[in-house]
């Protein structure tokens, strides 16, 4: 009968996996898998396992309270109104509070949006400051637009004849490049957003802004913006940016 010699769990380590045993399963590899192995074995952690920024959360363009913000402000206190009525209708009095305090939510929503709306321009301001836009010379427009985004605290750099963006906007140390040469074209399609998202990758600039006030954005270059972080102001929001009357 064969004797089974009976390691002491003490000397496994040394005796079950040896120096010697690590370097000939190390010789059997080829080189290439030698220095691969050691290349993970050094590497270090990555930098996102190192340090974790906190997370940002942002409102869903189509959530509830988003929608009641793009809406007229009675929209969301007519709301709040039925969730009172339903709640006094459908729940026991012991619960009628609770039911009630559903809609706060809501009610803030509705605050804010009536702050917004009492501050914004009227429909015919909105129009006459189109059409000032629309007649303007290239150089009057830049000015306009960097003298609006100044007022609101951020630092304007104009980039004269250097590609496809027109403005560098600074805020909080974010950039944000501006193509705006193009406002009053016909048509726009998705090449000078190719182009300005290509300055963006090149000056590794936070996001983009596209300025039309004629004309209509193709299909294709909508898509194009939303997907490669530009954001397009037209119309309406650049008549709304250019009457913003904060220091």
């Amino acid at each position: 009968m064969r004797r089974i010699r009976v390691i002491h769990p003490s000397r496994w380590h040394s005796n079950a996996i040896s120096k010697k045993t690590l370097n000939g399963l190390s010789a059997s590899q080829p080189q290439h898998l030698q220095d691969n192995a050691h290349a993970k074995t050094c590497q270090p952690l990555p930098e996102s396992r190192k340090k974790r920024s906190p997370v940002k959360f942002k409102m869903a363009e189509k959530s509830l309270f988003a929608v009641l913000l793009r809406s007229p402000w009675w929209i969301s206190f007519l709301v709040v109104g039925l969730i009172v009525l339903a709640s006094g209708a459908l729940l026991p009095k012991e619960y009628f509070v609770v039911g009630a305090l559903a809609g706060f939510p809501i009610f803030v929503v509705g605050c804010i949006a009536t702050w917004r709306q009492l501050r914004a321009p009227s429909p015919a301001k909105v129009a006459e400051m189109l059409g000032a836009v629309n007649s303007m010379p290239w150089r009057s427009f830049a000015d306009t637009l960097a003298a609006a985004w100044e007022r609101d605290g951020c630092t304007v750099e104009r980039l004269n004849n250097q590609g496809a963006a027109d403005l560098a906007v600074t805020l909080n140390g974010k950039t944000t490049l501006v193509s705006a040469r193009r406002w009053k074209a016909a048509t726009h399609g998705v090449e000078p957003l190719r182009e300005l998202h290509a300055a963006m990758q090149a000056r590794e600039a936070f996001a983009g802004v596209y300025v039309i006030t004629q004309g209509e954005l193709s299909d294709n270059a909508r898509v194009f913006a939303r997907d490669h972080g530009i954001s397009v102001l037209q119309d309406e929001g650049v008549a709304r940016l250019l009457l913003d009357k904060r220091a």
